[in-house]
């Protein structure tokens, strides 16, 4: 029997087969948890930067593709009003988008004439109005005089002339930003046209590029999300609606110019939630104020806010329930998010995709059990959603065998 010398202390002996004991790490547990979580969260968040730049490269496309996603489902319900009348789908379609169209058209002529016919009173009146705060001030501590405000307008000229170049530069960007928007409008266009007559056939066949095992989840998901986005943008238009009125009468019965205007931009920055149509109803404050005075200027203010609150407290509630709310917190981030990435598009369209997302992903997370995503009717409430829509079979084209989701109880 040969006898083989032990080998030395904290080396394996490989010959014998036996593996030796694991040596304790010297990490602390905690700091393995840590970096363990950060490299993790660390290409989570790569991969959404990767996502948000690849997205921001097409965002000519995109963004024209968003808003005819938000048309068609504003649209689809009266689309489906007029099919019942034996209209084939796709004169359904092509009538209701030109519909919008010339209701669109009609709005910004109306805009229009009615800014070309208040701005000469308006500048009238900011005349006597800059004469009246230009004797204020010189009568009130500081002493600005009458010399001191003129050679103050004389340097802002001098600086508007020293940046010539830079003012003209400006103004081919809006130039070249028009042509954008013209190309940005036939695509929003044409897209809501073919996803008014036939988008059942594209979701179709976008549920054909994914395993078969993933379709029927994805399907439910993306229907009770296209549910909650049809009455988000029913009850966003409501409301808009309600703010641009409240904000043009008021303007209108305190004297204050361009009423109609200002209830029009009151109208559009209320698509932005929470803060749209407070910043745009600043405008009409700040028109009020040149125009009328400090103490119509509060008025007007004080307009507003009581605007403000009854769509916060008593439109929304009212018109959605809970189904497909959104905590005002997570409004406030998400649009300060999309803004800081997109700018007006991202605040425009952040607020639809969350709720969209959040209904589509506790759609996929409940199923099988009590799925909240698929119980959309919170509480009794005029446009709260209450229907999903059918699932599509495994042969999405095959209608036939289409079947009706059960009806969802309250949460």
């Amino acid at each position: 029997m040969t006898l083989r010398p032990s080998p030395p202390e904290g080396r394996a002996d490989l010959g014998s087969g036996a593996a030796a004991p694991a040596t304790a790490s010297s990490v602390n547990p905690a700091v393995r948890i840590a970096s363990d979580w950060t490299w993790r969260l660390l290409v989570i968040a790569l991969g959404l930067y990767g996502i948000v730049r690849l997205l921001a490269g097409f965002a000519d496309i995109l963004v024209p593709i968003l808003v005819s996603l938000l048309l068609a489902a504003l649209l689809h319900p009266l689309v489906g009003l007029i099919t019942r009348a034996r209209v084939p789908r796709p004169v359904a379609a092509l009538a209701c988008v030109l519909l919008t169209l010339l209701l669109v058209a009609a709005l910004f002529t109306l805009v229009g004439q009615q800014t070309a016919r208040g701005f000469s009173d308006l500048r009238t009146q900011a005349v006597a109005g800059a004469s009246d705060l230009q004797q204020r001030l010189a009568d009130s501590p500081l002493h600005l005089s009458s010399t001191a405000l003129s050679d103050a307008v004389r340097r802002a000229e001098a600086s508007a002339s020293s940046n010539r170049g830079a003012l003209l530069s400006g103004a081919l960007g809006v130039a070249s930003t028009a042509t954008k928007i013209a190309e940005g409008l036939f695509i929003t266009l044409f897209s809501t046209f073919f996803f008014l007559s036939s988008g059942h056939r594209i979701w179709a066949w976008l549920l054909r590029l994914l395993p078969a095992g993933a379709r029927e989840p994805l399907d439910e998901a993306g229907r009770s999300g296209w549910v909650t986005l049809s009455y988000y943008v029913r009850a966003t238009l409501v409301v808009a609606v309600v703010d641009g009125l409240g904000v043009g009468i008021g303007a209108a019965l305190l004297g204050v110019p361009l009423a109609v205007p200002l209830g029009v931009v009151v109208f559009l920055g209320a698509f932005i939630p929470v803060v749209g149509a407070l910043l745009s109803g600043i405008l009409a404050v700040l028109v009020a104020l040149v125009a009328q005075g400090p103490f119509i200027a509060l008025l007007m203010l004080g307009v507003v806010l009581v605007v403000q609150q009854v769509e916060a407290h008593g439109l929304q509630p009212f018109l959605l329930g809970r189904a497909v709310a959104v905590h005002p917190l997570a409004v406030i981030l998400s649009i300060a998010t999309g803004a800081a990435v997109a700018g007006i598009a991202g605040a425009l369209f952040v607020v639809p995709l969350v709720a969209v997302g959040n209904t589509m992903i506790t759609s996929v997370a409940g199923r099988g059990r009590s799925d909240p995503g698929r119980q959309l009717a919170a509480e009794h409430a005029p446009l709260s959603p209450s229907r999903p829509g059918a699932t599509v079979s495994e042969h999405p084209d095959d209608t036939s065998q289409a079947q009706p989701a059960p009806e969802p109880s309250a949460v």
